[in-house]
Formats: structure tokens, C-alpha cells, sequence
């Protein structure tokens, strides 16, 4: 595919769940790898919008559309505006998406006493992006810590499957590792980010 004038969706960072009026759940995803990614497809003369979580950011270019959230609900009502809105042939979602959110406390917990969480799980955000978006292409991410290759590219196949994606980047950390894989297999292994960026680009 032709990377130029094409309409791209990205979604970044971290997503928050309250616990109370002032304590969110998060987790430790820096928005780094989707905002890469929006900067060289908007440098390749993409259309770029990046939906981006609670994290800095700084020198985009003024051509890519740039819509903050903070927390799982918004992040969910905002996917599904901009694609009931508008058609994009090219979904990158990439999005450290909450899993659980505890049952919320009313007011501010009282500090000094223990406290028991009850987590229930959230809906998943890429059962509406394929729902809306049948035609667009769609690549998500799967992260898994601690695993061998074959580990994490076999989870990495089950859960492209289950999404229904076209692309699914199956990636941990120390050292870092991205296998870009599709429905015949592995495409291709990243080191670096940036690496990943551009191999993930010549892929899409």
C-alpha cells in the first residue's frame, strides 16, 4: 500500500482507571512507539490522527491531528467517533489499553487502612474498531515480558487471530524485541524502536 494521502489512525500511551475521585490505575507505557510512528507516516505524506494517552509529547508536526485522552472510557468513546465519523484505511492500535477497572470509591479513600480492589475486565476496543472498520487495514500490539521468541510468537498468532487483525507486533522489553507477524508468520524482527517503525511501515 501507498503510505501517501492515506487516512491513519493511532492510537498511544497509557490508558487510567479511577480507583477513587483522585487515584487512577495505569501502567508504564510511554506513547514513544505511536508517536514514531505518526511522525514518519505523516513524513511519508500520510494523514495522520494520534489518539494519545497521558503522557508528554513534544515536537509533532503540525500536520498530524493530535486528540488527548486520559482514561479507558474516554479512549473507547473517542475510537468510536472518529470511526463511526470517518473512513481510515489504515488502523495502528497501538494503545496500552486497561484490562480492569476496580468497583470506584466514592470521595477519597481514607489513607492508613487497607484496602481490597475488586477488578472486573473492560470491553475490548479492537472488537469496535473491526466492527466499524471492516475494510481497514489493522495492526495491534501484543506486549509480553519475560518469554522466549516461540512464547511470544505463538501467543502473539492466537491473539491476531482472535482480533480478527491483519498485523499483530509482538514485543517485550530487556532487552527489547519486536516480531512483526501477519497471517503467514513472522515478517520481520525489530531491536529498536525505530527500527520497528520502519519495518513496520514497509510491511503496512
Amino acid at each position: 500500500m501507498a503510505i501517501k494521502n492515506k487516512n491513519i489512525l493511532i492510537t498511544a500511551g497509557p490508558t487510567w482507571v479511577h480507583i477513587d475521585s483522585v487515584r487512577v490505575i495505569s501502567n508504564i507505557a510511554t506513547g514513544e512507539t505511536g508517536t514514531l510512528l505518526a511522525k514518519k507516516l505523516s513524513a511519508a505524506g500520510a494523514k495522520v490522527t494520534l489518539l494519545l494517552g497521558p503522557v508528554g509529547v513534544c515536537c509533532l508536526n503540525k500536520k498530524i491531528r493530535l486528540i488527548r485522552f486520559k482514561f479507558f472510557d474516554e479512549l473507547r468513546k473517542k475510537v468510536i467517533r472518529e470511526l463511526s465519523s470517518k473512513k481510515y484505511d489504515v488502523i495502528i492500535h497501538n494503545a496500552a489499553v486497561s484490562d480492569f477497572k476496580p468497583s470506584r470509591f466514592k470521595g477519597k479513600i481514607s489513607s492508613g487502612k487497607p484496602q481490597a480492589l475488586k477488578l472486573k475486565p473492560l470491553p475490548k476496543i479492537i472488537r469496535d474498531i473491526r466492527r466499524l472498520s471492516r475494510k481497514s487495514k489493522v495492526v495491534i500490539f501484543k506486549f509480553e515480558p519475560g518469554v522466549c521468541d516461540s512464547v511470544l510468537i505463538k501467543k502473539a498468532r492466537r491473539a491476531r487471530l482472535e482480533a480478527g487483525a491483519d498485523f499483530i507486533v509482538a514485543n517485550r522489553i530487556s532487552p527489547y524485541r519486536a516480531i512483526i507477524i501477519d497471517k503467514e508468520g513472522v515478517l520481520a524482527i525489530a531491536k529498536t524502536k525505530m527500527d520497528l517503525v520502519n519495518k513496520l511501515i514497509t510491511k503496512i
